[in-house]
């Protein structure tokens, strides 16, 4: 799969005289936030669409997400960051991702501007995929009917996305944030088709897991998650080894922390991981995050995290045995 940052690049890519653009390609618009069922029956159909015309299939997303750009921090906290969502997209088989940065500049693009300098001449789209409640450009203005006339006179179709539904209830990244705020695992599985997971990097941090007996791999966030407090977690290394563990999701209350975090301790595992790239799976919730008075108490809570966290995994399986 292949990765087009900027809409420079992409320009610079339709030029080229066998650019993998140049008999078009089947695309799609949008954030794919977890890239739950809904997405992958949207991504089903670019593909099928793509491989049926035999030109490229294209998802199109933007950094950072538009209600990120206009919200700020107000904005819902994302299910993925960006490189576990195209790790995502390139598990489901999609040949391009295109992600533009959502700016001030792009925020004016007119309709037509858009449509005309991302869709023609940059994609060179012949069938594009999005919901009939799909809007874009400066204020909005452009939709779906937009779209299809445009599309009649430029050679291009335009298909609505196809609905999924669970429970009676479509399946969107809302309704699955919506879940994880309330410790609805089980139920955010079904509607992600798999476990909720964080992927990131293993970085320093202040190391004060290690001086209260509980060492942990620090995972940066960079922004605040959709899951906040102690869980029951297993995490998979970078070289296939799953582990058991317990983790703390948030900002640290008591240590003064502020940005947010991800801290795992690992059951039985002896090593460095700075560096690593960890994909934490979250299995159970014990408690919300809360503020201690004191480093003594926080480290006694802890060490009824872990004494909860193995009784949960004896009870319930090691996540070792499923790989």
């Amino acid at each position: 799969m292949r990765l087009i940052r900027g809409l420079t690049n992409l320009k610079r890519l339709s030029r080229q005289a066998d650019s993998p653009l140049a008999r078009g390609c089947v695309a799609t618009i949008g954030n794919f936030d977890g890239v739950h069922l809904g997405h992958k029956t949207i991504i089903a159909q670019v593909r099928d669409k793509a491989r049926a015309l035999g030109v490229p299939s294209v998802v199109m997303i933007f950094e950072p997400q538009p209600r990120e750009f206009f919200q700020g921090e107000l904005a819902p906290p994302r299910l993925m960051e960006f490189r576990q969502k195209f790790e995502a997209l390139l598990a489901e088989g999609i040949d391009m991702v295109l992600c533009l940065r959502f700016n001030e500049s792009f925020r004016r693009y007119s309709a037509m501007r858009y449509i005309n300098e991302v869709l023609l001449e940059g994609l060179n789209v012949r069938h594009l995929v999005v919901g009939d409640d799909f809007r874009f450009g400066c204020d909005r203005a452009g939709d779906f009917e937009l779209l299809r006339k445009v599309g009649a006179d430029a050679g291009f179709t335009v298909e609505n996305t196809r609905t999924v539904t669970v429970d009676g209830e479509r399946v969107s990244s809302t309704r699955v944030r919506r879940l994880l705020t309330v410790n609805g695992l089980e139920q955010a599985e079904v509607l992600l088709g798999h476990p909720y997971r964080i992927r990131g990097r293993v970085v320093y941090g202040r190391q004060l897991g290690r001086d209260i007996g509980a060492p942990t791999a620090n995972i940066l966030l960079h922004r605040m998650p959709a899951l906040r407090g102690v869980y029951v977690v297993s995490a998979e290394l970078d070289d296939g080894r799953v582990f058991d563990g317990v983790a703390n999701i948030g900002v640290r209350p008591t240590v003064d922390g502020h940005r947010p975090s991800l801290e795992v301790h690992l059951f039985d595992f002896a090593g460095t991981l700075y560096g690593q790239h960890l994909a934490v799976v979250f299995r159970h919730g014990l408690r919300e995050e809360k503020k201690f008075d004191s480093i003594a108490a926080l480290k006694a809570q802890i060490a009824r995290d872990l004494d909860d966290a193995r009784a949960w995994v004896c009870r319930h399986g090691s996540a070792r045995n499923r790989h």
